[in-house]
């Protein structure tokens, strides 16, 4: 196709217009807000504040010391606890996160990578102990460690033996979660790390050829587990270029997954994904501003077929949202999608001569990007030799540049600034929470039964120093009480911890 309307139609392969033959006219995006902080029980008053103001998806943040496989009380975690998500240690912060709200009756997105098993493994226990089919429950677990390496940093161990537990995953929810999405390949990241559209696309399929290829290499069946493969994107300020992009990055996954590892399965072939609008295009100045920031972010993303989406609330670059501040990202998607009249149109933009070009610069920009990570041996080489992020730091570098030198205009920043007269409302974090949570994981750890803890804990280790698969150990662990930091620390013990040179 060159800058003309192509021959595929929607839910076609492939899939340039979309992954459905009717799109939004028969059913809309899931409409998710990204939430949590402090402890179980302030989140789960969030997550039900939403839910009465109709998001249709649960999205779950996590704090930097479970994303890190620390326990609340580990001497690093001091100051992190439920900073930038909720503290979750074990299978009893679980119990509460979710207390009153069906887990059969909604899909939840959780964003965790290092620790994305144990997480997991809590929400099935919390699933069953409510009655659910543990065959019918649906949500994603990000599940994403390449990108940590690349872009975010969260990892714990080297990048091969995290690998090995993500195909792990990968077959044990083939078998118990068929309706799970067992890894959001996240190009989210690799762009608010700095960069560009094309880099985003090209980096977040090479991540996707390296998990399926692992995946193949550990015996399974293309076909067996690709269909539950999710994407997640970021949708940026440029309007017409986040569209294309994410038409580009739904063509090129389709012929990779069909021409490269040979997929029967249309649905193996469908790029499916969540977006959240870019986090890294807030600003602290004139905060009002970032609701129409985020509204156009929001409308490239329905415009270009996501599935699911996130719309930021305007105080982020301050802090947590507000409540109000939550409210009212939410109403953005609810004007979108039943206001604009955007959704009547399966894809409102093919045939625009500017958008077909651009999704074809796009997809050839991606090609050229994986051909070269292919000839370094995939894309763990890549990452091992820096290519990946060295590529990014330059296109970072090179955008602050042109902010600097004013040829990128950034409205309240390096233009159209204004006296900021006064403070707006943030949200303010209790840092009694912390104590709290702290005293909670110590009675915990005094109250089970520690002799099952700790043989569980040992079975899981020497699971970890042969070939088993380690969810049904994690899983064990998680139904004992063990908790993030022990289940974690035992995996260290054989995987070791990676440190970027």
């Amino acid at each position: 196709m060159s800058a003309k309307l192509g021959g595929d139609l929607p839910g076609q392969y492939p899939f340039t217009r979309g992954i459905y033959p009717d799109m939004y006219r028969s059913r809309l995006w899931t409409m998710r807000q990204y939430a949590g902080f402090g402890t179980a029980e302030e989140s789960n008053r969030r997550y039900r504040y939403l839910l009465s103001q109709g998001i249709t998806g649960l999205s779950v943040a996590f704090d930097l010391p479970t994303q890190m496989g620390m326990d609340s009380d580990h001497p690093l975690a001091a100051g992190e606890v439920g900073r930038v998500g909720v503290a979750i240690c074990s299978l009893a912060d679980m119990q509460r996160l979710f207390e009153g709200i069906r887990l059969a009756d909604i899909t939840t997105s959780m964003t965790i990578n290092s620790t994305a098993a144990i997480l997991l493994s809590f929400y099935v226990l919390v699933a069953k102990s409510q009655g659910a089919a543990l065959r019918k429950i649906s949500g994603t677990i990000q599940n994403d460690i390449l990108k940590e390496y690349i872009a975010r940093g969260t990892y714990i161990y080297p990048p091969r033996p995290a690998m090995r537990i993500i195909t792990d995953l990968f077959a044990w929810a083939a078998r118990e979660l068929p309706e799970w999405n067992t890894i959001s390949i996240s190009g989210y990241h690799i762009r608010e790390a700095g960069s560009t559209a094309i880099q985003e696309v090209a980096f977040t399929l090479a991540d996707a050829i390296a998990y399926v290829s692992a995946a193949i290499e550990a015996g399974l069946d293309v076909d067996a587990f690709a269909p539950r493969l999710s994407f997640f994107f970021n949708s940026h300020s440029n309007f017409l270029e986040e569209i294309a992009k994410f038409r580009a990055a739904r063509r090129l996954y389709a012929k990779i997954m069909r021409d490269r590892f040979g997929a029967k399965n249309p649905r193996s072939m469908m790029l499916r994904f969540h977006v959240q609008t870019a986090g890294s295009t807030l600003t602290a100045q004139q905060p009002d501003v970032n609701v129409v920031r985020v509204s156009m972010q929001a409308l490239a993303a329905v415009l270009g077929g996501a599935q699911s989406l996130h719309t930021n609330a305007k105080d982020e670059a301050l802090g947590l949202p507000t409540e109000d501040a939550a409210r009212l990202a939410l109403r953005t998607q609810q004007i979108i999608a039943h206001e604009t009249g955007v959704t009547n149109t399966t894809d409102p933009f093919g045939g625009s001569l500017y958008i077909e070009r651009a999704t074809d610069e796009i997809e050839r920009g991606a090609i050229d990007y994986i051909e070269r990570i292919d000839g370094m041996g995939g894309t763990l080489a890549a990452i091992e030799r820096g290519f990946i992020q060295a590529e990014i730091q330059n296109a970072a570098y090179a955008y602050q540049q042109s902010v600097e030198r004013g040829d990128a205009v950034v409205v309240g920043v390096n233009k159209f600034q204004q006296d900021e007269k006064e403070s707006p409302t943030t949200f303010h974090l209790d840092p009694a929470l912390e104590a709290q949570q702290i005293a909670r994981l110590r009675e915990l750890r005094a109250s089970r039964d520690g002799h099952a803890v700790e043989t569980r804990l040992w079975a899981l280790e020497a699971a970890a120093r042969s070939s088993d698969n380690l969810m049904p150990h994690i899983l064990a662990c998680a139904e004992a009480y063990a908790t993030v930091g022990e289940i974690s620390d035992r995996l260290r013990a054989v995987f070791g911890e990676y440190k970027e040179r």
